[in-house]
């Protein structure tokens, strides 16, 4: 009997983790903990319950106070705890604190604000810092704003969804802590700071040169039998692993000769950080850990690495699951997911920006959500345009119709329907109030017969529609617009929102 309990508990020890395991030991360290997002000078989320949560010895009590509000919780046999405070309005700053048992186990957080949580998320043009946006001299001295709070996620990719992110924590807006924030979402949490007067925290994770199911949880994306082209695109990068490894050490080399020679540095392609691109990686490591953090709503700009060839045909239903997703992990409803629609750049014939571009449009069928469309202000030789005041404040005017209620126009011209009329195309349009042709004129249009053969068309307004016409088709049959990866495109209503690129084509 004795050798057999003995065979017992070494089961049991192997079974339970090894935190657990320390925790009950003579001496073990009782530390109570929080995970990164709750830190001083944090903004929570006004008017739904404040969730406080993190790890103590299996079994304390955990105390929190906020607000002339206090609960005390029990750690489980793991060590998690969890707590809800009410939820309350807008205002601060107040001061929390959390304490165990032991007198010494006391955090106190302060300078905390209430308001609203906006998260920013994507690739590199929503990374994009402040300090390299083309109005940064001008704005970035007064980037002082106490009641704008930003808190930057560092970059981890993981297999596993992780228990916290890393990061330095909340910061208050200054030049300084503004200079390394996204650009995009600055700009964006200045503009409703301004329009609704209420404190606002905007959390940056963002990763460059990522694609969108690196973001979305790997169950989700494995759930939906249409996306099967994603594990097949991921499969294709790990069986090219060993030699992108070799690539990678080969390019090392050359550095380091063009160095040791005293000769610049080799011009090299650039390829992705393959653990960044892994289907739901970005996910585990940057999302995962935030959602037990109530937010208002995400802003998003992505999608230039999924314009690939082999990539732009799903990334609307990957969107889909992404957002969809996103909005369950979090369990606060169907927040407002606003997002911005790829700009301009003359890319390669082994991308399709204008068919990635239709994608965004049609996620926009999903309840809630809103498109900041940018034709107009890219850069076709840099895929790092440098505009980002006016990127925020197209995500702003979606926000503050949305979801602050403002009424606001939030779109450009968005294609509804085109029939023919005779021998030309009528296109209508919604957000389309006094359309107008700026600067270049009506460029852009193409139309097509029965054959699908598109050539150039010339547009003309009519009240809020537009006639486009052809001499070469005396039949059209299709229309669209903006139909390339760099285009020319002069199309904007009167709130002068630009038109987004569309296709008739169904």
């Amino acid at each position: 009997m004795e050798i057999r309990s003995i065979k017992i508990v070494r089961l049991l020890m192997m079974l339970v983790p090894a935190a657990v395991i320390a925790f009950s030991q003579p001496g073990a360290l009782a530390q109570v903990t929080l995970p990164s997002v709750l830190s001083s000078h944090m903004v929570v989320q006004r008017n739904l319950p404040v969730h406080v949560w993190g790890m103590a010895t299996p079994g304390e009590h955990v105390t929190v106070a906020f607000r002339d509000e206090s609960r005390t919780v029990q750690a489980s046999a793991l060590g998690k705890w969890s707590v809800y405070l009410k939820p309350g309005e807008a205002g601060g700053p107040f001061t929390m604190t959390v304490r165990g048992e032991a007198p010494a186990e006391r955090q106190t957080l302060d300078d905390i604000l209430v308001g609203d949580v906006w998260l920013a998320s994507g690739q590199s043009n929503m990374e994009f810092q402040m300090s390299r946006a083309a109005t940064a001299a001008e704005d970035l001295p007064k980037a002082g704003i106490p009641e704008v709070r930003l808190l930057l996620v560092h970059t981890v990719a993981s297999d596993y969804a992780q228990p916290d992110i890393e990061t330095d924590g909340w910061k208050a807006s200054t030049p300084e802590s503004a200079k390394d924030f996204s650009a995009v979402a600055w700009y964006f949490a200045r503009e409703i700071h301004e329009r609704e007067h209420v404190p606002i925290g905007v959390i940056d994770s963002t990763w460059g040169g990522t694609v969108a199911e690196a973001w979305t949880r790997f169950t989700a994306l494995a759930e939906d039998a249409a996306l099967a082209p994603v594990l097949a695109n991921w499969g294709r990068m790990t069986d090219d692993e060993v030699d992108a490894e070799l690539r990678v050490k080969n390019e090392a080399r050359l550095v380091a000769e063009a160095k040791t020679q005293g000769k610049p540095a080799p011009l090299l392609p650039w390829h992705p950080q393959l653990r960044s691109w892994g289907p739901g990686m970005l996910w585990n490591g940057m999302i995962a850990p935030l959602t037990p953090f109530p937010i208002r709503g995400v802003i998003w700009y992505q999608g230039e690495s999924n314009s690939k060839l082999s990539r732009f045909a799903y990334y609307d239903r990957t969107m889909r699951t992404l957002m969809e997703d996103w909005r369950r992990q979090w369990g606060i409803g169907a927040f407002p997911f606003l997002y911005v629609q790829i700009s301009n750049f003359k890319s390669t014939p082994l991308e399709d920006w204008a068919s990635l571009r239709e994608q965004q449009v049609r996620t926009l069928g999903l309840w809630n959500t809103g498109m900041a469309v940018t034709i107009d202000i890219g850069n076709p030789d840099d895929v790092h345009p440098t505009d980002k005041v006016d990127v925020g404040h197209r995500l702003a005017l979606w926000a503050r119709d949305l979801s602050y209620g403002e009424h606001v126009e939030d779109s450009g011209p968005l294609f509804r329907q085109a029939v023919p009329e005779g021998a030309a195309m009528r296109v209508w349009f919604d957000h389309a109030e006094k359309l107008e042709f700026k600067d270049g004129g009506a460029t852009g249009f193409e139309i097509a017969g029965a054959d699908g053969q598109f050539v150039p068309a010339i547009a003309r307004i009519e009240g809020n529609t537009l006639l486009v016409s052809s001499p070469q088709v005396a039949h059209p049959e299709n229309v669209r617009y903006g139909w390339a990866n760099s285009p020319e495109c002069h199309l904007f209503n009167g709130e002068g929102l630009p038109a987004s690129p569309f296709t008739s084509v169904r």
